[in-house]
């Protein structure tokens, strides 16, 4: 065993030194500090430290599901990613599929600049381009006045808070999803293409029936991976959006621990809150993945 692990030692050595910082990472910042996770069953003070702090068990958490506000997150949360699972995640499939069916060179690459461009704008700036868009005096109600519709403060209507959320994030990342696709795509042997053309298949058929199924086995695992956050929303974007009139409809999990971990210091509180999601998004991945190896050839594990 020992003369094996130093054979294999020998032979990639360069590459497990270029392996090693990779693993310091991830083991300094993000498996070590798991420890602190324990404060979700303690009453956590900064001056009782960790270990210090008093043991509670389950009150934390019992707290949150007996909180008013717990199917209301629960609702809000899963509803978000629901819409972002429909509209989002298939917005970069269909661009890259448009992008591989361009012939034209420049254009392509000039499509797929623009579309990159998004990505690389902070949240904060594409929150403040959306709060000047979307104030009654803003671009997008000046065009919606020509076409007769009254102008809005778009931002206080409950009803469109969702829509402009999804939106705007497929905006910001439709392109910078599309790479993984379009590499993809890439590995598809173009014989196929020209057996389908001898055999009379038009653009269309030789889409659905070869450029599809050979992707598949990437939109099946970006489709798990995706599961597997079903209960995660970021809260930078919904903290820079939401106010008082779209409470009901846009406060979500993240947004709760923020305020009371950060905001009203208790956190343990938020600890037990954060580990909640944890796990049902774990269970999420589990059950996508699972389901994914039944029905299909590709999974993660």
């Amino acid at each position: 065993m020992l003369a094996r692990l130093y054979t294999e030692w020998n032979r990639n050595k360069y590459v497990y030194i270029i392996l090693l910082p990779v693993v310091a990472y991830y083991i300094i910042f993000h498996y070590l500090p798991m420890y602190g996770v324990i404060i979700a069953w303690k009453r956590f003070t900064p001056m009782g430290g960790i270990w210090g702090s008093e043991w509670v068990g389950w009150r934390n958490f019992e707290n949150f599901f007996k909180s008013y506000y717990f199917f209301r997150l629960l609702r809000n949360t899963f509803l978000i990613n629901l819409y972002g699972l429909i509209f989002s995640f298939p917005a970069p499939i269909i661009l890259a599929l448009l992008l591989n069916e361009i012939k034209v060179g420049w254009f392509k690459r000039t499509v797929q600049t623009i579309s990159y461009l998004p990505h690389f704008i902070s949240t904060v700036v594409i929150c403040g381009m959306l709060v000047n868009f979307l104030a009654p005096d803003g671009l997008i109600n000046t065009v919606l006045a020509v076409l007769g519709v009254e102008p809005k403060a778009w931002l206080r209507v409950p009803g469109a808070f969702r829509i402009i959320y999804v939106s705007s994030g497929i905006w910001q990342e439709v392109g910078w999803g599309s790479i993984i696709y379009l590499a993809a795509l890439s590995n598809i042997d173009p014989q196929l293409y020209e057996a389908a053309t001898i055999d009379g298949a038009n653009r269309w058929q030789k889409m659905w029936h070869i450029t599809i199924p050979g992707i598949i086995p990437t939109i099946v695992i970006m489709f798990i991976l995706r599961m597997g956050s079903m209960l995660s929303v970021g809260a930078e974007k919904i903290i820079l959006l939401y106010n008082p009139t779209t409470y009901e409809v846009a406060d979500v999990i993240s947004t709760f621990v923020y305020r009371r971990g950060l905001m009203e210091n208790d956190y343990s509180f938020s600890a037990a809150v954060g580990l909640f999601n944890s796990v049902v998004n774990f269970m999420f991945l589990i059950i996508a993945n699972t389901i994914s190896r039944r029905v299909s050839e590709s999974s993660l594990w």
